[in-house]
Order: structure tokens, then sequence, then C-alpha cells
């Protein structure tokens, strides 16, 4: 197991008691707030404020500056940090460490000019502004990005960008104020090298939203999921982040940490799901003996604990690896942890469901909106099918000129 230095435990010691005498207390004002109609609710902002006034502030950026605010955490020392975060879906916003924010600023760290970085990623830092990354698109399996059917073509100094995106997580909330637009700017180049990305500002003319797409029947009025769509939209030649054609490669560097971050988090909601379990079985009676007497109910919270914990494990050795040997080398690992980590976290939401029966589909747990989420998380950031297709290509690369043949043809018969 990989142990967390001191200071990254002292952070982890201080976010949970904020998270105890802060967060926690204020969920219900923050729900009541956001069903009023609130994209950031009031109380978030409140408690944002504290938050950075503390200096738990950008703790999954482990690239800032010197002169960036933010407490430079590794990916591994933010581990602990995470599980605390994912115990609510909106903490890890009061601490301005929330998707899709914290990937695309990974984006402009890495791969804006100067001034992208002076307008773009200065703000977002300082959580002025929400941002958005319009990749998804509704027509085509985009899980291949060669798929991708957005066309971005350059008239003179200016870029036009055509097509429908969906799912563009936080578009059309009312904070948004940047769109990163993946789309063609070659449709002759090779597979890995027709995308680019685009830095495309909210107001510009030509953006219509569709509509706000419901999750397994589910919207919020800060959970936006809304289908773009673009119409000759211009926006001037230097909003091309990174270079021409390299929308690809940079999209999958954009991807390894945020897959790790939304791991990290499904972890700490997960704890919550087994608390809630354990709690329920020793409350609850039927047929004169109580639920955690059956052996259904103990199997249920032995399983969801060895999943966890072998999960939690997973995620600490890709964190580290990213650190050390960083995104491209760390591939097979961060498409293991997507894999097991969305299985485990919907099997153990489905578990607390049916220990809680009927009020175990309603919203008075979070065992429902969980169970919503962990099956949509088999779904975005890539499906199970593509990362397993993935760790097995991998894996028999890494196979390959082994001695397994020696040791085959030197048993004995």
């Amino acid at each position: 197991m990989f142990s967390l230095p001191q200071q990254a435990l002292a952070i982890k010691s201080d976010v949970e008691d904020f998270f105890n005498k802060q967060i926690l207390p204020n969920n219900h004002l923050w729900h009541e707030q956001s069903q009023q109609g609130q994209a950031i609710p009031a109380i978030e902002n409140t408690i944002r404020t504290k938050a950075k006034e503390l200096g738990l502030w950008n703790m999954a950026l482990p690239q800032l500056s010197d002169s960036e605010p933010g407490l430079r955490l590794s990916n591994l020392e933010f581990t602990g940090v995470a599980e605390v975060l994912g115990r609510l879906g909106w903490a890890s916003r009061v601490f301005n460490c929330h998707a899709p924010d914290v990937p695309n600023m990974e984006l402009l760290q890495l791969f804006g000019s100067d001034s992208q970085k002076s307008r773009w990623l200065e703000p977002l830092l300082d959580a002025q502004f929400g941002s958005a990354f319009a990749m998804t698109e509704p027509d085509v399996a985009s899980s291949d990005p060669a798929n991708l059917e957005t066309s971005i073509i350059r008239d003179g100094d200016q870029w036009v960008i055509n097509g429908t995106k969906w799912f563009a997580t936080n578009a059309s909330n009312e904070n948004c104020r940047l769109i990163i637009v993946v789309g063609v700017t070659d449709p002759e180049a090779a597979k890995s090298r027709r995308q680019s990305m685009i830095l495309v500002p909210t107001d510009t003319p030509g953006i219509k939203v569709k509509r706000n797409l419901p999750v397994f029947d589910h919207t919020s009025a800060n959970g936006l999921h809304p289908e773009l769509e673009f119409t000759d939209v211009r926006v001037p030649v230097t909003n091309l982040l990174g270079q021409q054609g390299a929308g690809f490669a940079m999209g999958q560097a954009r991807l390894g940490p945020a897959r790790l971050h939304h791991c990290m988090r499904a972890i700490g909601e997960c704890e919550v799901l087994i608390s809630l379990m354990v709690k329920r079985s020793t409350e609850r009676t039927t047929f004169g003996k109580r639920i955690d007497e059956y052996s259904s109910t103990q199997a249920a919270i032995s399983l969801s604990r060895i999943e966890l914990d072998q999960c939690r494990l997973l995620v600490q050795q890709t964190a580290h690896q990213l650190d050390t040997v960083g995104n491209k080398i760390a591939r097979k690992q961060i498409s293991m942890i997507k894999v097991a980590v969305a299985r485990s976290y919907q099997s153990i939401a489905d578990r607390t469901i049916q220990l809680y029966g009927a009020r175990g589909v309603t919203n008075d747990t979070p065992a429902a909106s969980a169970f919503s989420r962990a099956r949509a998380f088999r779904i975005y950031d890539g499906p199970d099918e593509v990362h397993l297709q993935t760790i097995a290509r991998l894996e028999q690369q890494e196979q390959s000129g082994s001695l397994l043949d020696h040791y085959l043809l030197n048993q004995e018969v």
C-alpha cells in the first residue's frame, strides 16, 4: 500500500475538518437553493470563500507555477483528499477541484499560449467563472475520435465551427464562459491527426443550447449536460489550443488525470454507501431477525469492502505512476481503474439500494443517485469495452518476448 506523506495526511485532515464543519451541515440548504434554480447556490459561494482563505484551494493541480494559487499536491497526495470530497457531489466545487474545470485548466497549463493563460487559465484558477469541454457527438460513436464530424475550417484569420455536441457538462450553466471544442481541422490527415481543440467563448454568435439532457430521468440546475449546436461559429485563429492536428494527443493528456479524479471521488462516495449499509443492517429487523444476521446482508457488506479496498490500492498505484512515469506509460493502469472502480461503484450502490428496500429507490438516501452516476460512469470517459480493449492490447505488448514459451516447453510431462 502507498503511504501518504505526513504533509498530505495533514491536508486531508484539514479538508475533512472543513467538510464536517462547513459543508456537511449545509448540505440541506445547498439542495434547497439548487432546487430554487440557483446555478451556484449562495451557500456554496460563502463556503468557497472560507476554503480559499484557508488555502484549501486548487488541490488537484500538481503542475501549478509559483505564481498560481493552490497546494500543488501530487496525484498520489490528492487521493486522500479526493475521497473526502467524493462524499458529497458538490464538495469538490468548494475547493475548485471539480470537473470539468480541473482537466480544462490542465489543458491550458500544458498547451495554452501566454495570452490564452492570461484570459482563461488565471480566472479559472480563481474560480471567477466556469468552463466546459465539448467532444462527444450524438450521431457517432465518440469513443473513437476518428468518428467526430464537427468541422473546424480556417477562413482567413478565423476558425469556422459547425456541428452538434452533447453531454458538454456545464456549458449551459450561467457561470460558464469558455467551451473547449474538439473538431476536425483536416479530414484527410491520419486518424490521430485530424482533430484540433478550439477555445470558444460562450457568448460567441452561433452557439445554440438545444436541450439539457437528463441522466436517468434526472436533471439539476447545477449539473447540466447540454446538447449544443454550432452554426458558423467564428473565433480568431489565435483561439487554437496547442498545435493543429494535436487534438487527439491532447485529449489523452486531459483524460488520464480526469479519469483518476473521478475514480478517487467515487471511492469516497462508496465509503458513505458502505456506512449506510452497516447502519441500516443494525437498525432494521425482518421476520424476527435483525438484518445483519442474514448471510445475504453479511455478503453484501463484505464484498463491498473487499472490492472497494482493492480499487483504492489500484487507484493509489495509478496515481503513483502518473506522478513518476507519466500519463502515457500509465495508460493501462488508467484503463484498469476506470473499469474496476466503475463496476464496483455500481455494485456497491446496487447493494445499498437492495438493503434499503423501497427507501433505496427514493431520494431519502444517496443510493439511488449514486447508482445512476455509477451506471453512467461505465460509459463516459470511455466505455468499459474500449478500456478492456486497451488493457488487453497493452498486456499483449508487455507479454511479447517473455519467457512463457520457455516455461511451457520445459514442464515435466
